[in-house]
């Protein structure tokens, strides 16, 4: 089955997969559901849905337990498994079955779809099939600017599990994260630009691409700071300037380095409590082009929760002119603490929403969480430099 998804045509993945799975299991319908841009609904791939058509509900469904659980679903003779790859949540394949289907026959379809996710994945690059049935409505200009510089919704490494939002999804303009994975951890960025629109997209694509342009290069953060500052002033002659977190965080022993060049403020949730992560914060990237950053360090233990979210969340009013702030944001982070990381973005999101339900939204938001999980028994890594070390 997953030599006939790599030989299908990028657009018929699904189709390929359908073919082999009723050929080779008692497999009578098969759906292919892929979560929304706003991660509220799941849309399917087959039964392409019309323009404007809802898609199935995450929340309170059982193909939608699947995707939040990442955990096999099974409903009378329909059985739904969680689709992802390295750690991102993608979708779900639905199964209907004559009989419900033995606990070896699951395993194997959930190997399946494991493959799907990846097959998907790869496909995405190359055809506009799947972006098309994952949008329940048009994305702005800005939008897609924005969505296109995105790594992803999630990722899991050795030790850690990664996840972020954008909201709104549909009309985000301005807020963006971006991560990179290594041997032994990771670099994470996460960005609020100046402006709206287009002008506020472009802003931000510019900081990131900077970014990684000094990573890539082998620079460490304060070099990447440096670097990305020089680029957006040499653009905007400190008109326009983007507030910016940086962060490097090993999985092997916890070290974090980070840089606040901003608004972007960073949680921490350990044994249930929550505390802010007090940095000192430094200017934003643009204002001047001549600045030098400065890393500063924190020391994560295991099971400790790292939350960035941007000021378009903490600072985001309810219809009574009420603003949301920090604390709220805590207590927020402590519903979260029995939930995986891409399940406590998703609650926070919401929690978010429903704040400021019935007002005009007037700054997107972005909220990413890092939980350090690390193995007690690690195994071999790869040789190689850690992502955005300084070269010697």
């Amino acid at each position: 089955m997953r030599q006939a998804m790599h030989a299908a045509p990028p657009y018929a993945v699904p189709e390929a997969l359908r073919d082999a799975v009723t050929l080779h299991f008692a497999v009578e319908q098969v759906e292919v559901l892929l979560a929304d841009c706003a991660l509220l609904t799941l849309r399917p791939v087959l039964a392409e849905p019309a323009p404007g058509e809802r898609g199935l509900a995450i929340d309170g469904t059982p193909a939608g337990r699947a995707f939040a659980a990442q955990v096999p679903q099974l409903e009378g003779t329909v059985l739904h498994l969680p689709v992802s790859a390295c750690g991102e949540r993608i979708g779900v394949l639905c199964l209907g079955f004559a009989t419900p289907p033995g606990t070896a026959v699951v395993e194997d379809l959930q190997e399946i779809a494991t493959a799907l996710g990846h097959a998907l994945r790869d496909a995405d690059r190359i055809t506009d099939r799947y972006h098309r049935v994952r949008r329940a409505a048009r994305l702005t200009l800005a939008a897609e600017m924005q969505w296109a510089l995105l790594p992803g919704f999630g990722h899991q490494g050795d030790g850690y599990r990664l996840a972020g939002q954008l909201e709104p999804a549909y009309a985000v303009y301005g807020d963006s994260f971006d991560w990179a994975c290594g041997p032994s951890g990771l670099i994470l960025s996460v960005t609020d630009g100046m402006g709206a629109g287009v002008e506020a997209a472009m802003l931000t694509t510019l900081t990131i691409t900077a970014l990684r342009n000094a990573r890539r290069s082998g620079a460490g953060l304060e070099e990447q700071a440096g670097l990305a500052d020089e680029a957006i002033y040499g653009q905007y002659g400190g008109r326009l300037h983007v507030s910016t977190l940086l962060m490097r965080f090993d999985a092997v022993t916890g070290e974090t380095a980070l840089v606040d060049a901003g608004s972007p403020r960073v949680m921490l949730m350990r044994a249930g409590q929550v505390r802010r992560v007090e940095l000192e914060q430094q200017l934003p990237l643009g204002m001047f082009g001549n600045t030098a950053y400065t890393e500063q360090h924190l020391q994560l233990e295991p099971g400790d929760r790292l939350i960035v979210a941007s000021d378009g969340v903490y600072s985001s009013r309810s219809k009574g002119g009420v603003e949301f702030g920090l604390s709220s944001l805590e207590s927020l982070i402590k519903t979260t603490r029995m939930q995986p990381a891409d399940e406590a973005v998703r609650t926070m999101v919401r929690g978010l929403l429903d704040f400021r339900r019935g007002m005009e939204v007037l700054d997107d938001a972005v909220v990413v969480c890092l939980d350090w999980t690390p193995d007690p028994h690690p195994g071999p890594k790869p040789s190689g430099p850690h992502p955005g070390r300084e070269r010697p």
